[in-house]
């Protein structure tokens, strides 16, 4: 083993167990706020008049360019100063590029506001987490909502972003995170958003393709469950999303439940298909299985990373 493994390995590890125990704490700034305030201050110049489509996909590229070529060149600037400064800049931004924990924690949070608050508060919360009109939810349906975007963003948050960090090391990791961020801020079938948004939803939906995937196998290969991969065979596909369907229905598969159903979002009734035909109803102890789900993806993603980067050193 070489010694740029073994920083390499080191600095992706310490992020992990930073994000295990800290998640994304308040006080720190979070290059993912600033990605945040630079989509909506271009947006709002640029989403108007006309060509919206392609103002939006030239801007989508861009900031997704820039933002590979900003890391690129700050990883290149942080090596000069030696192996150890390089090897504290990748970790910092690994540890940026993940969400374990902030996930984790903001689904405990809807069932502990649900359980001791009521529907009311339960529904406030989940809509913290979730794209849809929580306004009219019942106590089932958040809990739905929850576990359903747990999977979703176990993809989006855990798995996608170390599988393109494996691929092209923290630019592409930050890359993807831009590209993530502009899919939930743009992406939207809605007036201001269906040609503006058009192609960062692309971009989002072929960035997530393997991603998406892998996070279903993963789900699959820590639960043990052949349940959960005949669901993902069985429901993964008929999703309206081409990837969130495939870990929401090994989920799903795991817990023996059903996702999706009917639900408004922006204003507009969308019929989501049924993953799953168990209508039992979600417990609070599913929230649990849901938990530790995430933190073994999440240390198989780790584990996989560390062992290729010895393959590839």
């Amino acid at each position: 083993m070489d010694g740029l493994f073994i920083y390499t390995s080191s600095a992706i590890v310490i992020a992990y167990i930073f994000d295990l125990l800290l998640g994304d704490p308040l006080w720190l700034p979070h290059p993912i706020v600033c990605f945040g305030r630079v989509i909506s201050f271009i947006e709002k110049h640029l989403n108007k008049g006309r060509y919206r489509l392609l103002k939006g996909a030239l801007s989508s590229l861009f900031l997704v360019g820039l933002t590979f070529l900003a890391f690129y060149y700050m990883l290149k600037w942080a090596g000069s100063f030696g192996l150890m400064f390089g090897t504290i800049v990748t970790g910092l931004f690994f540890f940026f590029g993940l969400a374990n924990k902030t996930l984790i924690k903001e689904g405990f949070a809807v069932f502990k506001v649900l359980n001791e608050e009521g529907v009311e508060a339960g529904r406030k919360q989940v809509s913290r987490i979730v794209g849809r009109d929580t306004s009219q939810l019942n106590e089932q349906q958040i809990r739905k909502a929850v576990l359903e975007t747990m999977a979703e963003n176990l993809s989006d948050g855990v798995v996608a972003p170390i599988f393109w960090y494996v691929l092209l090391g923290v630019p592409g990791m930050m890359a993807y995170k831009m590209i993530n961020t502009l899919d939930s801020m743009i992406a939207y079938k809605n007036e201001r958003y269906i040609y503006y948004g058009r192609v960062a939803a692309y971009i989002d939906d072929v960035a997530n393709y393997i991603p998406a995937r892998l996070t279903a196998l993963f789900i699959v290969i820590v639960s043990m469950s052949f349940r959960a991969m005949s669901f993902v065979f069985l429901y993964g596909r008929k999703h309206s999303s081409p990837n969130a369907g495939y870990p929401e229905a090994a989920l799903a598969g795991v817990l023996n439940v059903q996702f999706g159903g009917p639900n408004v979002y922006h204003g507009e009734l969308i019929q989501k298909p049924f993953i799953g035909k168990n209508e039992r109803l979600i417990t609070h102890a599913d929230i649990y299985k849901a938990k530790y789900l995430n933190h073994a993806v999440c240390l198989l993603s780790i584990i996989l990373c560390v062992a290729l980067q010895l393959i590839i050193h």
